[in-house]
């Protein structure tokens, strides 16, 4: 199976799925990660820091490829909706994944939104196409912030066991302690590890499970003939 996490920026792709990612990646299954904007943009750090950052993550979750799109970070919603979705395709295009990973539609960040957006047209069904499952992911601090009025409101319906694998995640994102600001904070911060850890602890015991990442489902094609691999986790 070929697994497409897409991201807006650099750390987005571990808070969300890094434990899902670090377990496909152990069964043998190809992951990828698409970062879309460079992360620092409107924090005047460093690009090749933080890229390097990412690609380390990526190691320690046995990611095998990382591509960055180099898009401005924080500034999304200001270029046209098919500037962000054209890099997805190209990604698409290159792996050919069955699954793909995204942000949440209403979460607090505007580039996640945005992300959102051009990946359910860059994943729309069509002769051909590869893509078979497609998934929302909850990234900490973006998602939780979301309104609290119908239909802004992460609801997962999809729990994947990382109960091996959220040490990995936490491992993941250690590498990303030595940007230009850190982005990992103190307890009670949602992106603590301890505020990790236990965000996880609470989708398992949601779902009978010891740790869990929660998803929400997008869209999933069952093809008559097929076999089973695109349609989980």
């Amino acid at each position: 199976m070929r697994v497409l996490t897409i991201a807006a920026h650099p750390d987005d792709e571990t808070l969300g799925a890094g434990g899902t990612m670090a377990g496909l990646a152990a069964d043998g299954h190809e992951v990828w990660v698409c970062i879309l904007t460079d992360g620092v943009t409107a924090r005047h750090g460093h690009v090749e820091l933080q890229q390097e950052c990412a690609r380390r993550a990526a190691d320690v979750l046995g990611v095998a490829e990382v591509v960055f799109c180099g898009l401005p970070d924080q500034r999304l919603d200001s270029l046209a909706l098919l500037d962000v979705i054209t890099p997805i395709e190209k990604c698409i295009d290159q792996l050919q994944p069955q699954v793909v990973l995204t942000h949440f539609m209403e979460d607090a960040n505007q580039d996640h939104r945005a992300v959102f957006r051009a990946t359910v047209v860059a994943t729309r069904p069509s002769a051909g196409s590869s893509v078979r499952r497609v998934l929302c992911y909850e990234t900490a601090s973006s998602t939780e912030w979301a309104p609290p009025f119908p239909g802004t409101v992460f609801a997962p319906n999809v729990f994947v066991d990382i109960g091996s694998t959220l040490p990995t995640k936490l491992d993941a994102m250690r590498e990303y302690e030595n940007t230009h600001s850190g982005e990992m904070h103190a307890f009670p911060h949602p992106r603590s590890y301890e505020a990790l850890e236990a965000y996880a602890k609470r989708h398992g015991a949601a779902s009978g499970l010891m740790a869990a990442e929660p998803f929400m489902l997008v869209r999933q094609v069952s093809a008559r003939g097929e076999q089973g691999d695109g349609l989980c986790l």
